[in-house]
């Protein structure tokens, strides 16, 4: 197959990436289109911050496994029960079980998006406070790194011999998302300096795969639509949290592109050139991508999260996004979070116990009919959010 990011190679963007096309491994702050984000007292954290929060079950067993054991329930998050811990363990437990050697999951539903479910699934591990090297997943979690970094490709792309059904830059974004959260906790230099070139690429790639317009497509450099351009923001926050450089334009120009595909419901529709109404899964991704990019006050935000909140709140059922809930409730799970107890006590108790209603007798979750590896997943990541062991999803 020729090089996807054929198309783009001779752009201007590639200056974005910084000089030569790389961006350094190091924090800039004061050049980032990311706010830093608050520690745990409501103060801007330094990278050094952030690593130790990405650490925070590096010590031993995680407070998610010692609660579940029954050894501290004084430090379980308000509305999260015995019950959901133990309900996260059986699917965290389904995971690992359908990891093959090499550390990609190819069953499950994963054959056609190995790289996707992989990302998706080790993100759902590192949710529970696991490392590389400590906790229940470890092995799981180091296979998982091995794994993605072997995915790396010259360009940047991060996917594997079938591209991911030939649609790459959803499993891209996921891929980031995972390895730039990961980064922090590897001990082993070797390994942290394949993951760091893994992640440099790939926020380059990403960065030169923008199009005019400010979005993403399925492949690099070829159009735009709301879902994988979510997919790449959320990413890129991961990145610059791990310290490494995001240009600045990359994300102003993301903004600008949700800002266009707005409706006057205040949602988000599917691209910029599609017409039609707002789509919900693409508004609730919208809303924690643009709090991701600290714009929790700016008029579409505000408009964004109101719809839909108000879609949420005309329906009782979890079924929302018709035919896409996990993925809706994905993001709007974590917009709901960080826009404040207001909206979390509302939404969270009860789509807590309607998980915990869903899951099946093995402890998976069968996700949008795509399979239980993402179901699973997803619902692990949306039951663990109020441990904030990882920084993109915290407050």
């Amino acid at each position: 197959m020729s090089d996807p990011t054929g198309s783009i190679a001779g752009s201007d963007r590639t200056s974005r990436a910084g000089k030569g096309g790389q961006a350094p491994l190091v924090p800039r702050w004061s050049q980032s289109p990311f706010p830093r984000p608050l520690d745990p007292r409501g103060n801007r954290s330094s990278r050094r911050d952030l690593l130790r929060l990405c650490g925070l079950g590096l010590a031993g067993p995680s407070l998610l496994a010692r609660a579940a054991m029954g050894q501290g329930k004084e430090v379980l998050p308000k509305h999260v029960t015995p019950e959901t811990l133990r309900a996260v363990v059986r699917g965290l437990d389904f995971l690992a079980g359908l990891q093959a050697d090499e550390g990609a999951w190819i069953g499950g539903g994963g054959q056609a998006y190995p790289v996707a479910m992989t990302g998706l699934a080790g993100t759902a591990l590192l949710a529970h406070g696991n490392s590389p090297t400590r906790g229940k997943y470890a092995k799981n979690v180091q296979a998982t790194v091995e794994y993605l970094v072997r995915c790396s490709t010259p360009t940047g792309l991060i996917t594997g011999p079938g591209e991911d059904n030939g649609i790459p830059m959803h499993g891209h974004g996921f891929a980031l998302l995972f390895l730039a959260s990961v980064y922090g906790m590897i001990t082993k230099e070797s390994l942290r300096r394949q993951v760091g070139e893994a992640v440099r690429k790939a926020v380059a790639l990403t960065s030169q795969g923008q199009s005019g317009a400010g979005g993403w497509t399925y492949v690099p450099g070829t159009g735009d639509e709301g879902s994988v351009t979510v997919t790449q923001v959320q990413a890129l926050r991961a990145a610059q949290n791990a310290g490494f450089l995001v240009p600045k334009a990359v994300i102003d120009d993301a903004g600008g592109y949700l800002e266009k595909c707005r409706t006057p419901e205040g949602g988000i529709r599917y691209s910029l050139n599609s017409g039609g109404g707002p789509r919900l899964p693409i508004s609730a991704a919208a809303v924690a991508t643009l709090y991701n990019a600290g714009q929790f006050d700016s008029p579409i935000a505000v408009d964004c999260l109101k719809y839909v909140w108000g879609q949420f709140q005309a329906s009782d059922g979890f079924a929302k996004g018709g035919g896409h809930a996990f993925y809706t409730h994905l993001y709007a799970s974590q917009g709901f979070y960080m826009a404040g107890d207001e909206y979390w006590d509302a939404y969270f108790p009860k789509t807590r116990d309607q998980l915990l209603a869903m899951q099946g007798p093995d402890g998976s979750w069968n996700g949008d009919f795509i399979g239980p590896v993402y179901g699973t997943a997803i619902a692990a990541i949306i039951l663990q959010l109020p441990f904030k062991y990882l920084p993109v999803f915290q407050r």
